[in-house]
């Protein structure tokens, strides 16, 4: 069942009031940041400062495990690995106001990581091995473990529940991602999962003389494979050089399993169906028709079908290998 909550309420008064309540007096206006599945907004404070507020959206995590992700941010700031961390503010990172829940962060300046770059890329390995290091050294509690049943089975009973599509492209739509499910039960079968940042993609990794994370918001136990598979391309000989450049500073403070290269194509067949039904269980927010109006469309779910059979063809080609001795 989709969640009924959106953000209507969340007004720019109470915004800054909260903030207000907690210490942070805006000077400037509210520059909405690029999120959809919380509010996150920047200012700048009387203290010449600039800051980044993030209000999460009510229902998704528990306090509990949201508390464990700002405990992983402390962690990793502490070790120096460059992530941003939110500001504690009396003792407290997450500050409650009105119903919601909030936390402030220090805005730090940068630009987008090039993943086309090859210094930057070797850079990243180095932080990475260093974060995995430090998530291996212990579970989490709270936060979840990476499944094919969350990621596929709970989206594919989500989507076919809610039949936003013709019957017939329904009809085709659940034999694929019956077979995705069985392919991805057979592949997915990892050895160890650590505490990842688990939505390592481009567009949470900046550089200002080096790279640093933002956005732990999907952090959870997974295999290391999860943080590095998104930053690899799509094609065997691309994903095989950035790899190398990756685990050649990676491998000087982590060790790297290379089995987890069976992993790819799996987590990328679950990321994929994860995000149809995340697109499905948000469109009672106004904010998702509104800024992907191609969703709910007969053209968008014929294109998925496609989409679905090809990473089918995926799944089914031998994993990638990083050198000839390695088959």
């Amino acid at each position: 069942m989709a969640a009924a909550f959106d953000f209507s309420e969340l007004s720019p008064d109470l915004i800054l009031d909260a903030c207000q309540h907690y210490g942070f007096y805006a000077e400037s206006g509210l520059l909405a940041l690029n999120s959809y599945e919380n509010r996150v907004y920047q200012f700048k404070a009387d203290d010449g400062l600039r800051y980044v507020v993030k209000f999460y959206r009510p229902q998704r995590w528990s306090t509990a495990q949201i508390l464990e992700e700002h405990q992983f941010a402390f962690e990793l700031a502490e070790a120096e690995i460059p992530v941003v961390a939110p500001l504690r503010v009396e003792g407290q990172s997450l500050l409650p106001y009105q119903g919601y829940q909030f936390a402030v962060f220090p805005s730090r300046g940068g630009r987008p990581l090039e993943i086309d770059d090859d210094e930057q890329l070797c850079q990243l390995g180095r932080f990475l091995g260093q974060l995995h290091q430090l998530g291996g050294a212990k579970d989490f509690l709270h936060r979840p473990k990476l499944s094919v049943q969350e990621f596929i089975g709970d989206s594919r009973s989500l989507l076919l529940q809610q039949g936003r599509f013709s019957t017939h492209t329904g009809q085709q739509l659940e034999q694929l991602l019956q077979q995705i499910e069985l392919l991805c039960q057979q592949q997915y079968q990892p050895k160890r999962t650590i505490r990842c940042h688990g939505d390592c993609h481009p567009g949470n990794l900046f550089y200002h003389q080096q790279p640093f994370f933002v956005d732990l918001d999907d952090c959870r136990q997974a295999p290391a494979m999860q943080d590095l598979w998104m930053l690899l391309g799509g094609e065997a000989p691309e994903q095989r050089i950035r790899l190398e450049l990756l685990l050649d500073e990676y491998q000087q403070f982590c060790d790297f399993d290379f089995a987890e290269l069976k992993l790819i194509e799996a987590l990328r067949a679950m990321r994929m169906v994860h995000y149809m039904a995340w697109l499905a269980r948000r469109w009672v927010d106004p904010a998702f028709p509104l800024h992907f109006p191609w969703f709910n469309t007969e053209a968008y779910w014929q294109q998925q079908l496609v989409v679905l059979q090809e990473q089918i063809w995926r799944l089914q080609q031998p994993s990638l290998q990083m050198h000839p001795f390695d088959y």
